[in-house]
């Protein structure tokens, strides 16, 4: 795991934020205590698996946060925040090592351009597409399709039709874990603990619980 921050820097204008990372994920990351979604990427998910064209199976997702893990360690990252999504994360386009890590993760097949909300990796996917990178080397199912299946079945079996679990851990840190969390099956769930269900990710952070990082 990407050592944490003890510090941070952000410009008096909010046009900038730096420091260590810790990776939460393909496409997320924290600084300091800013969650920072990267700008125009969608990774595939931690649980998420791909497979090849000879239809054998590989652990995309863990490929996936372990490229950014490498991509971030030891170095200094700095964002530029463009918005802020559903979940109160800073959406931002980031750089660590002189690396745009968004163009990274896309060019390396690890991560779709998330044209839904942005085009600015989309000349990265059509080379890394052609060069039978990552999840272009056969059948995946892109990220955004893969946590709706994931969902669509926890709602049916959480209660009231919640599915995020919030956990408390032995060190009594809250946290979170969606339905395509890698930890997701095997945690439970003893609300005579304080544990809880959530309907959304953004009740779960209003309520004091952080996501599930990397390892």
């Amino acid at each position: 795991m990407v050592a944490p921050a003890a510090a941070y820097a952000a410009s008096e204008d909010g046009t900038l934020i730096v420091g260590r990372a810790v990776v939460v994920d393909g496409d997320t990351i924290k600084i300091g205590s800013i969650a920072i979604r990267i700008h125009g990427i969608d990774a595939t998910e931690q649980s998420q698996t791909c497979s090849t064209r000879s239809g054998q199976q590989w652990n995309c997702g863990e490929a996936a946060t372990g490229a950014m893990a490498d991509l971030v360690r030891n170095q200094v990252v700095e964002c530029v925040p463009l918005d802020t999504d559903a979940y109160r994360r800073i959406v931002a386009r980031c750089h660590a090592g002189g690396l745009d890590l968004g163009a990274e993760m896309v060019g390396r097949g690890l991560a779709w351009a998330y044209h839904r909300y942005s085009d600015a990796y989309a000349g990265a996917e059509r080379v890394a597409h052609a060069g039978n990178k990552g999840i272009w080397r056969g059948k995946s199912q892109p990220a955004w399709d893969y946590r709706a299946n994931r969902w669509t079945r926890a709602i049916a079996e959480a209660p009231k039709g919640c599915p995020i679990k919030g956990n408390i851990s032995n060190k009594g840190e809250r946290i979170y874990h969606t339905p395509w969390s890698p930890a997701y099956a095997k945690t439970r769930i003893d609300e005579n603990k304080g544990e809880r269900w959530f309907c959304d990710e953004a009740a779960a952070i209003a309520a004091g619980w952080r996501a599930a990082r990397w390892r």
